[in-house]
């Protein structure tokens, strides 16, 4: 198993976490779990795909602790076009005016912290795009052997900024909106 940490105090608490016998790291099941994504603009909305490469949930007394979850970019797929227009825009995605996979292809989000909740828990954590890593928080329901949350993230945040409003002016019906959302359902 591979976990993808940058930060060497997490990894020894993930070290002596384990070594004490009482969490349980649970891989997530790559080709049972799904991330979609949506990107809207002043005309309409674009959406697709993006496959995980890896990914573990960290429990300790059955509570969850931490964990990380790293997503290969290289497999962006828009899924609402075809054809030409469809190879564009994933293209487009993948090129250095978005998420420039050639260069980054990987994007990482670390769970810090996880308060247990009445639906499940609230995290505390990183996420990493383009190597430029920002604080995120969410709700994550954990039902059995599946956790599915819904994100917004700021892709300006990320230096993501082609067709934003809030860095163009005059882009008119261009204008790309800077959040984009994912739904993400991780089986474990």
């Amino acid at each position: 198993m591979r976990i993808n940490i940058k930060n060497g105090a997490t990894a020894i608490a993930i070290l002596l976490i384990t070594a004490t016998g009482i969490s349980q790291n649970n891989e997530i099941k790559i080709t049972e779990s799904t991330v979609e994504w949506k990107g809207k603009k002043i005309t309409g909305s674009h959406n697709g795909t993006v496959a995980m490469k890896e990914g573990v949930l960290i429990m300790e007394n059955e509570k969850l602790v931490g964990g990380s979850f790293v997503m290969d970019m290289t497999t962006i797929n828009v899924q609402d076009l075809k054809g030409d227009g469809k190879e564009k825009l994933e293209g487009h995605l993948k090129s250095d005016d978005f998420f420039g996979v050639a260069s980054y292809p990987t994007s990482t989000l670390i769970i810090k912290s996880a308060n247990k909740t009445e639906n499940g828990y609230y995290v505390n954590g990183e996420i990493t795009i383009k190597d430029k890593t920002e604080p995120i928080a969410f709700e994550l329901a954990i039902n059995g052997n599946q956790a599915s949350t819904q994100l917004k993230i700021d892709r300006t945040k990320f230096g993501v900024r082609y067709g934003s409003g809030s860095f163009f002016d005059n882009l008119g019906d261009n204008t790309i909106y800077d959040n984009f959302e994912l739904d993400v359902t991780f089986k474990i």
